[in-house]
């Protein structure tokens, strides 16, 4: 009897340090998601899972920000909705691209096309590539593109990994409030960076991190910061930050004209 005693002590002491460690430092549990070759040919994690983590996130780590929730198809009406152009000034951030007449644009993670189909007037001899991962997203693209009568927005159909985009195709790539949903957010940089043309411009639109009375969720919000280390492990190069929205970071990158992206 006083054998069984003491070693269901010692298991519940074992049990009692093991939830102590979880809980004071939770990446302990942390698995790597994929992994990725370093310069000197040793693998190493470019993801963490932790067990504890935001209830608003996925529980998935990238270079130490927790990956958001993605907005499913069933919050359309929310993209659509009539206040938005007072809240985010949507008109503001076509005006601030810079567009050309035959730019080819991605609009990453387009959701319903709210930016593609205000973007696609614009390029009289370009188009819009409406690029998301939800085909029911896809199928209102189509239905808004033949009540709008716009022919130059086509969608595209991506991977969680993969945006799904011919090499060297396109002028720039938009991501308005979706970057920080990407769920592989290495992998899906990687292929826009090898989508661009050589100069092409990568501009991320997010709301100001920094700012703690913007009424949005803290995942859904990205400081300037952050994204700068990630757009540069991307290959790219910061041009400019615009602040002219009323919530809302404008961020530019660049592909630098030459550069070896072999290994991205």
């Amino acid at each position: 009897m006083s054998n069984f005693f003491h070693f269901f002590l010692q298991f519940i002491v074992t049990l009692v340090v093991m939830l102590s460690c979880l809980l004071l430092n939770p990446t302990l549990s942390a698995q790597a998601a994929t992994g990725a070759m370093s310069t000197t040919g040793y693998a190493y994690a470019v993801y963490e899972q932790r067990i504890i983590h935001s209830p608003n996130g996925i529980g998935k780590y990238y270079m130490g920000r927790e990956i958001a929730k993605v907005m499913g198809y069933t919050g359309a009406g929310w993209l659509e909705r009539p206040s938005r152009e007072g809240e985010e000034q949507p008109s503001k951030i076509v005006s601030l691209l810079n567009l050309k007449a035959n730019d080819v644009v991605a609009d990453i993670g387009a959701g319903t096309g709210y930016l593609s189909f205000r973007i696609a007037p614009l390029l009289t001899a370009g188009k819009v590539l409406a690029v998301d991962v939800q085909p029911e997203m896809l199928e209102i693209i189509e239905l808004f593109k033949k009540e709008k009568n716009i022919t130059n927005v086509e969608p595209v159909l991506a991977t969680l990994s993969d945006p799904n985009l011919p090499s060297e195709s396109i002028d720039l790539a938009l991501m308005v409030d979706a970057y920080h949903e990407l769920e592989y957010p290495q992998e899906v940089m990687q292929g826009i960076v090898k989508a661009l043309k050589p100069g092409g411009r990568v501009v991320l639109v997010e709301y100001r991190g920094e700012n703690p009375f913007i009424m949005i969720k803290g995942l859904h919000k990205m400081t300037q910061k952050q994204v700068r280390k990630e757009m540069q492990a991307a290959g790219l190069v910061w041009r400019e930050t615009k602040n002219l929205l009323p919530q809302q970071h404008l961020i530019i990158f660049e592909k630098p004209e030459s550069s070896d992206f072999s290994l991205l």
